[in-house]
């Protein structure tokens, strides 16, 4: 994508369908005139005069407790400098939007016109008692340090300016790892730093509090190293004023033990690097460009244990691992001040997490095959759904313990709960799919890339890396689309209705023909419907030319389906295809099944589509809790459709007993875990909490899941085909950009664990 596309489309990110990236939404009823009148006037006067009573019980009537203000005067906005805090908003929208995703925070943005100190100050303190903790953003050193300094003591709730103390808890954590397996003592190491900003002086003031010696410590920053002579030093620099006024980071960088870099990009050498001490740890942090290259340290120096910033190389420092569960940690214990203490707990609870076991979704989301703790993986990946659950709980225990916290935890087992089920509310699992794919991308024909949508996805499936799009469809369109979205990568376009395809069509004709000659099909037959775009994608995937194929569109599904059941086999021991749609919902992710293909399933059918489902939970990392829906419970009708249901459910049972499944019941029970315990507590499902549902029929499934897409504004991730040889999978017709890039991660995914199967299939043998 050229710059001005680029552009473009950030702009339209930002403007549309309704401007900036958070929204304001009400979480009490609001429907009757009773409810206004509890809302507002004149119901509202009764938790006003209890606040006015205890002021502690503002907590207990309005959303203080889980509201954060992202404050900015846009003095030093990411890698933009002082742009004012009008310009600045888009990234305090930011923060807000990664406050909610990871840990369910809600935020106001608060730009302030000011560069005056005390004016700032003044501002935020006038407001604060809207607010349940406050984060500091993009504001410019010295003052930066200043306002924190003053507001933490100003103030009775959580402050913290993230740009300083973000990167320095993070990588604060990843040291404690890297001198572990270094196996050097942290008192005795000797530490080079390139950057002398807010951010590389709250790290070094941290790595002090775990016991670096300041006086070991060398620091630079544009004009050379800090030394006592140099003036108009802040006081915090003076700290690590240790250099002669003449030395080089050449120089210094003679036996140190660690560099540190938050400067500028190359700064540092390969040649500096080889005179570092054994084992070195060097946290490059500079962005995009980090201050040596990942490939070419790690070359240099086999021994090398490296961080950098970026998220394509191990041990990325990534301030989302900490300042969302610092603040939720915080806020669920009213803090009133984030301390020291608060700060090491973090790190501690960071750099210990790294040494237990990682989860499969975590690898599966990375392309890993087994993450653990060594010198590629020295702190936890972003994604990892244990952070909220582990680093919250040590930073509310140590307000605790410091005796900061106003309304301390008795129920840690409830509290982990309660911070578990606050996942639920996010797309993670979209952003695990893409990673995952990204690992090992795979060619993917787009059957229908002379539309405006589906070009637009491929592009966005090869920018994101996700895959290589194969395009099919009239190439003039095509091209006249590809300069119109300023898509100018160099990917292959075919038209299989042209001459120039006359070679590959024939051979497919004969290849298809070969293959069901005595199953009723004429070579003439074959011959015609390679000129068929869809026949022609999926010969392609058939005889190794692409690796997966995504379509549908622009045409109705069943007319998609035919072709690549004609064409495509199914898998080995599958005797029945299906389909299931994974809906992003607010409980969390929700497989539904079967949403596509089979109209009336017998009860044969529904425990075959139960186990494929289970088999793709599994494929997403998750273990699958099955309720096979009716609007039955437990025998209570004897319709044909509900004992259909029973006999599915008794057939699992029998014959994979490991397999959590159960029904038949209905929905509203499946789905609320305390009704599912108090009527029917002999249940499988009973204490578990349901991700997957298999309906009786074709109509509830589809319903349903189109219902919930709309009303709820659920992502869908589907229909995913289950039970075919290749991965092929069709789009609704109509489906969005967003859904079309999904579906396109989802190909790539199963042409990955195809690729694997039929690996191991060939060791075997």
């Amino acid at each position: 994508m050229n710059k001005y596309s680029k552009r473009r489309e950030a702009l339209l990110y930002h403007a549309k369908p309704s401007p900036g990236k958070i929204e304001v939404v009400p979480t009490k009823a609001y429907a009757t005139q009773r409810d206004l009148s509890l809302a507002y006037s004149p119901g509202v006067a009764e938790p006003c005069l209890e606040i006015a009573k205890d002021v502690n019980n503002v907590y207990k009537y309005t959303a203080k407790g889980n509201l954060v203000a992202v404050i900015s005067n846009g003095t030093a906005v990411l890698g933009l400098g002082d742009i004012g805090p009008e310009a600045s908003k888009p990234v305090m929208e930011g923060k807000a939007l990664l406050f909610k995703i990871f840990a369910d925070i809600d935020v106001f943005d608060i730009e302030v016109d000011t560069k005056d100190i005390e004016k700032f100050i003044e501002t935020v303190k006038n407001i604060a008692p809207t607010f349940g903790g406050i984060n500091l953003e993009d504001i410019k050193a010295p003052e930066s340090f200043e306002i924190e300094r003053r507001l933490v003591e100003e103030l009775n709730i959580p402050v913290m300016h993230d740009d300083q103390h973000g990167t320095a808890i993070i990588s604060s954590a990843a040291l404690l790892n890297a001198l572990e397996l270094a196996n050097k003592k942290i008192e005795d190491v000797t530490m080079v730093v390139s950057g002398a900003g807010s951010a590389a002086l709250a790290c070094a003031n941290l790595y002090v509090l775990l016991g670096i010696d300041p006086k070991k410590v060398i620091m630079f920053d544009r004009k050379g190293a800090l030394s006592p002579d140099r003036e108009n030093l802040s006081e915090v620099q003076r700290r690590y004023a240790n250099a002669t006024s003449d030395v080089t980071l050449e120089q210094a960088m003679v036996g140190a033990d660690i560099f540190l870099g938050l400067s500028s990009g190359d700064v540092l050498s390969a040649e500096m690097l080889l005179t570092m001490a054994e084992d070195p740890i060097v946290f490059a942090m500079a962005n995009p460009t980090p201050e040596i290259d990942y490939n070419l340290a790690i070359a240099t120096r086999p021994d090398i244990i490296m961080a950098t910033g970026r998220s394509d190389h191990p041990n990325q420092v990534n301030n989302v691992l900490g300042f969302p569960y610092i603040f939720r940690g915080a806020l669920d214990v009213r803090a009133t001040k984030i301390n020291e203490e608060m700060k090491m707990a973090a790190v501690k609870a960071l750099a210990l997490l790294a040494k237990q076991s990682v989860p499969e979704q975590v690898n599966i989301a990375y392309g890993e095959t087994k993450l653990v703790f060594g010198r590629d993986y020295i702190i936890p990946k972003p994604f990892d759904p244990r952070l909220i659950a582990i680093v919250a709980p040590a930073v509310a225990k140590a307000a605790m313990d410091s005796g900061v916290a106003l309304n301390p935890i008795t129920d840690w087992v409830k509290y982990e709960e309660e911070l578990l089920e606050r996942l639920g509310s996010d797309n993670k699992m979209v952003r695990l799919l893409a990673n995952r794919a990204k690992s090992e991308p795979k060619r993917v024909v787009f059957a229908e890339a002379d539309h405006l949508d589906v070009l637009k996805a491929a592009q966005i499936v090869w920018e994101e890396k996700i895959g290589t799009p194969i395009l099919l469809g009239d190439k003039e369109i095509i091209k006249e689309l590809k300069e119109e979205l300023g898509f100018d990568a160099d990917v292959m376009i075919i038209d299989p209705k042209t001459s120039e395809e006359d070679d590959r069509r024939l051979r497919y004709a004969n290849s298809f023909w070969e293959s069901r000659r005595r199953k009723g099909t004429s070579l003439l037959d074959a011959q015609k419907w390679m000129r068929e775009r869809n026949y022609f994608a999926a010969m392609m995937v058939n005889e190794g030319e692409a690796d997966a194929l995504v379509t549908g569109y622009s045409r109705s599904y069943p007319s998609v389906v035919k072709p690549m059941m004609s064409l495509i086999d199914m898998a080995p021991g599958v005797s029945r295809i299906a389909t299931t749609n994974m809906m992003m919902t607010k409980r969390g992710p929700i497989f539904l099944s079967d949403t596509a293909i089979n109209p009336n399933p017998t009860a044969d059918d529904l425990a075959k589509i139960a186990l494929m489902t289970a088999k793709t939970v599994r494929l997403f990392g998750m273990e699958p809790v099955i309720a096979m829906v009716s609007f039955s419970n437990f025998g209570s009708s004897q319709d044909k459709s509900a004992q259909k249901v029973a006999e599915a459910v008794a057939y699992l049972h029998k014959y994979y007993p490991d397999l959590v499944v159960d029904g038949e019941i209905q929905a509203d029970f499946a789905l609320n875990s305390e009704m599912l315990q108090n009527k029917f507590p002999f249940s499988k499902l009973a204490g578990k909490k349901v991700n997957t549902l298999i309906f009786p029929n074709l109509e509830a499934a589809n319903i349903n899941y189109k219902m919930l897409k709309e009303l709820d504004k659920s992502v869908s991730i589907g229909p995913i085909m289950m039970g075919m040889d290749k991965p092929v999978h069709i789009f609704q017709l109509g489906a969005s950009v967003e859904e079309m890039v999904n579906m396109a991660a989802v190909a790539v995914v199963d042409a990955q664990e195809k690729e694997k199967k039929n690996k191991a299939i060939k060791v075997n043998f």
